[in-house]
């Protein structure tokens, strides 16, 4: 059977709940990474294997749901290119649920490692030039992919290859592929092997946004800005690029 269409209030309940889980993986095995080994590589291995596992699972099970953005760049990117077709307050409350589900992901991560939630900011300072650039290209890749794979009609190979990209991203670029506001503010509040200074969040968001313009702009001269871009329902509290309920998976 078929997936009704999901109200807004169960679609941002979707993306707090998986924007929440995603940060408490980033951040958790960030903490588990550093009390199990000294060596960086070896901490840099665990983490970003678990975040692309985690974040692939998270998009394969939430995406009927509300399409798994966990992300203010994929909602604000998915609305922009379909904004004619409405949206904005679906994009505006997915982002609030994003923010929050960040900030709650990342105290649950402290709390599961017996570390006080929020006793202890972040202290490590990822604001230099090259890191931003690393930043901005990291979120402009995922834009890209994300905007792929909808214009190829390919949206169900999303959980392997948004999550492949992700794991590699963290490996290949300076910043380590945050590539996520919401992310970023959660992280902020972790004083852990994944923490980013408060100092720090604004020009890295600022970076992920500007990255988000740059991978729109590349997806538009790829595959063109026609229609089909976006794959949004068209009502007024919706989000482009949630699955309609035709092309969302089958349950049971």
């Amino acid at each position: 059977m078929r997936m009704s269409p999901v109200p807004l209030p169960r679609r941002a309940l979707a993306e707090f709940t998986g924007t929440a889980a995603l940060v408490a993986v980033v951040v958790g095995s960030g903490i588990r990474a550093d009390a199990l080994s000294q060596d960086l590589g070896v901490r840099l291995i665990a983490n970003a294997a678990a975040s692309a596992l985690g974040l692939g699972l998270l998009i394969a099970l939430i995406g009927p749901l509300s399409g798994a953005h966990f992300n203010p760049v994929v909602t604000l990117s998915e609305w922009w290119t379909a904004r004619s077709r409405g949206g904005a307050r679906a994009a505006a409350v997915y982002v609030v649920a994003q923010l929050g589900g960040a900030v709650a992901g990342a105290l649950f991560a402290e709390a599961m490692f017996g570390r006080m939630p929020g006793a202890d900011l972040a202290t490590e300072q990822r604001a230099e030039p090259h890191l931003l650039l690393g930043e901005a290209v990291a979120a402009a890749g995922l834009v890209l992919v994300v905007r792929g794979l909808n214009r190829i009609g390919r949206p169900g190979l999303a959980p392997v290859a948004v999550a492949g990209y992700i794991g590699a991203a963290i490996w290949f670029t300076s910043s380590g592929s945050f590539a996520n506001p919401a992310a970023t503010v959660g992280r902020s509040l972790t004083d852990s092997f994944t923490g980013i200074a408060p100092g720090s969040v604004p020009a890295f968001a600022a970076a992920q946004l500007l990255g988000m313009l740059l991978g729109m702009g590349l997806a538009g001269l790829l595959y063109g800005t026609g229609p089909g871009s976006g794959t949004g329902s068209g009502a007024e509290d919706s989000v482009p690029g949630e699955p309609k309920p035709a092309d969302s998976r089958r349950t049971g």
